[in-house]
């Protein structure tokens, strides 16, 4: 096959669901359905109290994992509406706009939800941790393949993990979504060999065989060992992210007094393309800036879903046969591409710079240090002796049912305990590691 077709990319079939998948039902497309399977997780809603860009912010106007999910979850909702009504002709007869914007929107709702505590932070403090491990033996006896994993740690592997393994039918299908939401998810659909300088990879060693039925049941071309090209509706789901992250971190900064309104405005301006016909009227009346940016920033959403919708049904052809490189934002107008190339780089500069970041990011580092230490050391202990130390036994009592026992692979048990630190929020993460260093408590 030189070319994946609609009909399998979407496919409704669920992934360890044996009943049979009607794509005519009542209220609710069995798309829909996956939506609902997402908002009603305990997953998703922890990313409530977990950092998208400011970690543990009093201001309830910065935004969190759950409300950054939320609004790409929107606008990856009005791009695939867009692309659906475009491309009816060709797609499934049984798949409607609102499917395909469902569709998008959900894998919006759960591209983040194997992220850890603290954001890219925490991934980063999980690697390093795991690099320091190496000298320690806490590594020995893993093959290469699963030590990687561990000194990659990523957020959108975990996610894989969290959706197909461990949510809901706990290690018996996870979610159960159907294939086409799966196919959507996955934005890096290759291991850990093929994650590159920036160590993006979508699934662990121990998803590989998830992966290969995924990428199976929708299609996706293969592209090497343990490697398959992106399902064409990953790009919406990545334009959209893109969109959001650029766009209100920008706010975000605004917010917390690190940027300025003008230079705000400016990027804002050039990815719109005119100021909004409101935007003069609210400065005569002296309207708040909060609410100017915001519909200014509404105005450049706007002409971005516009554009990427635009620009993915000219490149159809070439997502369809696996062979685009660039990304869709990149493929619009220069303006829209500038400004968000503008955007990303004043975050970098100002807002991850930004003094109180950098202290709370450096205490992230010092918090997962004590957590890991505390249940990979447990984890370890149990895999090499059969039983534990009075501490460890502490320790893996709050693991509760998921505590491994002294027969798994140490790859197996150190994925349980990453299972519980990466579903922690950073308030719990915090907490838990003070009372760790004895920072003790009553009722």
């Amino acid at each position: 096959m030189t070319q994946m077709r609609w009909e399998q990319l979407l496919s409704p079939r669920r992934l360890h669901d044996q009943r049979s998948t009607s794509t005519r039902e009542i209220g609710r497309s069995p798309f829909h359905k996956d939506h609902d399977r997402i908002v009603f997780s305990g997953s998703f809603r922890r990313l409530g109290r977990k950092t998208q860009v400011h970690p543990l912010t009093e201001n309830d106007h910065i935004h969190t994992r759950l409300t950054h999910s939320l609004e790409v979850g929107c606008v990856g909702r009005s791009l695939g509406m867009i692309v659906g009504e475009l491309l009816q002709d060709r797609l499934p007869e049984w798949i409607t706009p609102a499917d395909l914007g469902v569709i998008i929107q959900t894998a919006c709702l759960g591209h983040d939800i194997g992220n850890p505590p603290f954001g890219h932070a925490g991934e980063y403090a999980i690697r390093d941790w795991f690099k320091g491990a190496e000298s320690s033996g806490l590594l020995e006896g893993l093959s290469d393949a699963e030590r990687e994993d561990l000194l990659t740690y990523e957020g959108n592997a975990q996610g894989f993990r969290v959706i197909t393994q461990i949510e809901y039918n706990q290690f018996n299908g996870g979610m159960r979504l159907t294939a086409a939401t799966l196919g959507t998810l996955l934005k890096y659909p290759w291991a850990v060999r093929h994650s590159g300088k920036a160590g993006k990879f979508g699934c662990y060693q121990s998803e590989q065989v998830l992966l290969k039925e995924v990428a199976e049941a929708v299609g996706l071309l293969p592209q090497g060992d343990q490697r398959w090209c992106r399902h064409p509706l990953a790009w919406l789901v990545e334009a959209a992210d893109d969109i959001c992250y650029a766009l209100l971190d920008l706010e975000d900064g605004l917010e917390m007094g690190i940027l300025r309104y003008e230079e705000v405005v400016d990027i804002l301006l050039q990815i719109a393309g005119e100021f909004p016909p409101e935007y003069e009227e609210m400065q005569r009346r002296q309207v708040s800036q909060r609410r100017r940016i915001a519909l200014l920033r509404g105005a450049a959403m706007e002409r971005a879903v516009n554009d990427v919708g635009a620009v993915f049904v000219q490149h159809e052809q070439a997502l369809l046969n696996g062979t685009l490189s660039e990304d869709l934002l990149e493929l619009c107008h220069p303006d829209l591409g500038w400004g968000v190339r503008a955007a990303k780089q004043l975050a970098r500069e100002r807002i991850f710079q930004n003094e109180r970041k950098a202290k709370l990011e450096i205490g992230a580092y010092t918090t997962l240090g004590i957590l890991l230490e505390a249940f990979i050391g447990a984890a370890h202990e149990l895999h090499h002796t059969g039983h534990s130390s009075f501490k460890h036994q502490r320790v893996l009592a709050l693991i509760g049912e998921n505590t491994p026992l002294p027969s798994w692979p140490l790859y197996d048990s150190y994925r349980r305990m990453l299972d519980f630190i990466g579903g922690m929020t950073d308030h719990y993460a915090v907490d838990l590691a003070q009372e760790m260093g004895g920072r003790l408590r009553g009722d």
